[in-house]
């Protein structure tokens, strides 16, 4: 839907600038427009958004990104110069991003407070997670609507119009498509449609090459991101099956709905995976975040000691937001082929 509460309040508070100023509307407007976008996108631009329709006015120019996933999309863009606040990050940005994310506010490790968020004052909110719009997240998207902010949620959080993470399961597989839809939409609402087709190309070139000749012929993975005492393992559905079917791997849980549904530790044992793909999280949410902590924990563990892939050390190390939906799905394909030409060409 649009937002006419706060483009009046905008549209006031520049009309009064420019008059102290001396300057035209259009000159502000045109000077702007010409250093952050391409003039291609035809407002109002209206998407389909997970049950939700939203209608933009004007490219926006003051954004949050509640997730590392969603801020990295947009850092790729060229857009940190329209970013007032990221938060919800497992990893440390991309290097080749390192130096325009340094000039953006974090506004927390987590999810921000709902006071934090409009502490930043923007017109615009992204997510890759439905968690953040749920009841008892940051705020709902009702409620950023009625202040005059827009929002938007990826699509690879997105099946039969509900949230995956925010309560909704994911009834089709996500496919590598839902996340350039993702890269589409945003380019075209910040009116940088170019750099979206270009972002794009590169992955598809990078992916290609980075599974070319990987085949580990059907042997049983299992995907850990979290946690010693449950351990969160992925699903048949998510991004990591994507990353097993393109390498030549079976997910140990295929019938799992959920994206990292809790399994317990026997159902691991039973399901005696050939290759672990372990989550290297720079953080300390969960016990075994960390890289070390999780093969310290296989190794010692006597249930998990057993397992054919931690007697064989058969372990690949990803970072968090390679194993979530996002750009980096490709590094993380990339360290995939990286461990297969170390181990297992010419096997």
């Amino acid at each position: 839907m649009p937002f006419p509460r706060r483009s009046a309040l905008l549209a006031t508070f520049t009309a009064l600038a420019l008059a102290l100023s001396g300057c035209g509307a259009s000159e502000v407007v045109t000077e702007k427009a010409a250093a952050t976008g391409e003039r291609s996108t035809d407002y109002p631009v209206t998407i389909e958004n997970c049950g939700r329709t939203v209608e933009v006015d004007e490219a926006p120019q003051r954004v949050v990104s509640l997730d590392q996933n969603s801020t990295e999309i947009l850092l790729s863009l060229g857009l940190a110069d329209r970013l007032v606040g990221t938060a919800s990050w497992t990893d440390p940005v991309l290097p080749s991003l390192a130096d325009e994310n340094a000039k953006v506010p974090r506004l927390a490790d987590n999810a921000p407070t709902y006071e934090v968020l409009l502490g930043a004052d923007p017109d615009f909110v992204t997510a890759s997670f439905g968690r953040h719009y749920a009841e008892g997240g940051v705020v709902t998207r009702d409620r950023l609507d009625e202040t005059g902010i827009g929002s938007y949620l990826s699509p690879t959080d997105c099946s039969d119009d509900r949230s995956v993470n925010g309560g909704g399961t994911r009834t089709t597989p996500l496919t590598v498509d839902d996340l350039y839809t993702e890269i589409r939409e945003l380019a075209t609402i910040f009116d940088v449609p170019s750099r979206g087709d270009a972002l794009i190309a590169s992955l598809k070139k990078r992916a290609a090459a980075a599974v070319e000749g990987v085949d580990f012929g059907g042997e049983k993975v299992v995907f850990w991101f979290a946690d010693t005492r449950t351990p969160y393992v992925a699903g048949g559905r998510g991004a990591p099956a994507i990353l097993a079917e393109k390498t030549g791997m079976t997910g140990a849980f295929p019938d799992q709905t959920d994206d990292w549904p809790a399994v317990s530790w026997e159902a691991v044992v039973d399901a005696d995976p050939d290759v672990i793909v372990l989550g290297d999280l720079q953080r300390d949410r969960f016990p075994g975040d960390r890289l070390d902590d999780k093969i310290a924990f296989l190794e010692n563990d006597p249930v998990t000691r057993v397992l054919t892939a931690v007697k064989e050390k058969r372990f690949i190390a990803l970072h968090g937001a390679e194993m979530n939906p996002s750009i980096r799905f490709v590094d993380g394909l990339e360290k995939i082929r990286t461990w297969w030409d170390e181990n297992e060409a010419g096997r």
